[in-house]
């Protein structure tokens, strides 16, 4: 009699002599040409493919089971209920290498907003048991002495994940999120974020979005040519928006290299809009982020937060926006990182219950 783990249940994958069962939960599966197993849901090479054959308009979660394997490719989802269960959390990969410097296949720079791996912009999205990330290089490139470098526009800015317009509801549960610099782009929507790894170096969770991170690992690399280490946070909230990031119960770690007391936790990003007298830092968005009941290693710096500068009404493109001036707080820290930091607000403990992951996903039962 054949022996079948919990876990295997639970991830819908059930290994038959001879063959590979997806169970009937799979609509379709993603696996490498190389890979001599059968499955009874459709197969497919490329991801892409994968979300073709899904209705337009589906109502219910039509799942794609992602096998061991990189799958080189970048992907825009704009169709609901996209649901992707890896076969093996570090082993089922969704890679692709874009860089804001680097030039595209249309001959010009890729730029930021160009070069996330995986575009969302459809509701009900949700991944599970994976990896998604830009396999661009940006430790090796910045430390080349003609290689782009993080203040430079055009530079290392490799997005793995982007929730864009579109997106609500999206759910990512035990997956690693991997890049350098600028690597999550949650900037639309609700999403949750739960037991992930989000890995970078310099505003690596950045954006306009809703998101709750429970029980996650935030980890910084380190930045050996540059003064700090970087940024965890950059939001953009919209101001009528009563939440930007929440981190509950995370863990902020430090890849080896990365400098002590030298990471913020972050800073706030004012992008500009077009006003009849110009084209300026818009005040409309004015960041939230809060990290409460966090452990912290000792990379996080003890003023906690920092400015950061946008176009001012007059032009000038390093008017600084300063911490007091937005909304970031914390609750509860732990850890050798945890200081009364110098720069932005302690929460009280009545407020941090109140940052709860049904607040800050409103209307979204989870």
């Amino acid at each position: 009699m054949t022996m079948v783990s919990r876990r295997a249940v639970a991830a819908g994958i059930l290994l038959l002599p001879g063959a590979a069962s997806a169970a009937p939960r799979y609509d379709a599966v993603l696996k490498r040409p190389d890979d001599p197993r059968r499955f009874p849901a459709p197969t497919y090479e490329k991801l892409s493919a994968a979300v073709a054959a899904a209705p337009a308009s589906g109502t219910r979660p039509f799942r794609i089971l992602v096998t061991r394997g990189a799958f080189d490719e970048q992907v825009v989802i704009e169709k609901p209920f996209i649901h992707l269960v890896g076969e093996s959390r570090t082993s089922s990969i969704i890679t692709h290498l874009a860089a804001s410097g680097l030039t595209a296949p249309d001959g010009k720079r890729w730029g930021t907003f160009r070069t996330p791996t995986l575009f969302v912009r459809a509701p009900d999205f949700a991944a599970r048991n994976l990896t998604i990330r830009n396999a661009f290089d940006g430790l090796g490139e910045m430390t080349r002495p003609d290689g782009l470098h993080s203040h430079d526009g055009g530079g290392p800015q490799a997005v793995a994940l982007m929730l864009d317009k579109g997106s609500d509801r999206a759910r990512l549960t035990q997956v690693d999120i991997l890049s350098y610099q600028d690597t999550l782009f949650p900037d639309a929507g609700r999403s949750l974020f739960e037991r992930c790894l989000i890995a970078g170096s310099y505003d690596f969770i950045f954006g306009a979005g809703r998101a709750f991170f429970r029980d996650c690992e935030i980890r910084s690399l380190p930045r050996p040519v540059d003064p700090v280490d970087g940024y965890v946070v950059a939001p953009s909230t919209p101001i009528d928006q009563p939440f930007g990031f929440v981190f509950k119960d995370c863990r902020l770690t430090k890849a080896p290299g990365t400098a002590s007391r030298s990471v913020y936790l972050g800073r706030p990003w004012r992008p500009s809009s077009q006003f009849p007298d110009g084209r300026y830092g818009d005040p409309k968005f004015v960041g939230a982020s809060a990290f409460i009941d966090c452990w912290m290693d000792d990379h996080v710096a003890p003023e906690g937060w920092t400015q950061m500068w946008y176009t001012g009404k007059d032009g000038n493109p390093r008017t600084m926006l300063q911490p007091e001036d937005v909304r970031f707080s914390q609750y509860g820290s732990k850890g050798p990182g945890a200081a009364a930091f110098q720069r932005g607000r302690a929460l009280s403990a009545a407020e941090a219950r109140a940052m709860s992951v049904d607040a800050v996903l409103a209307g979204w039962r989870v």
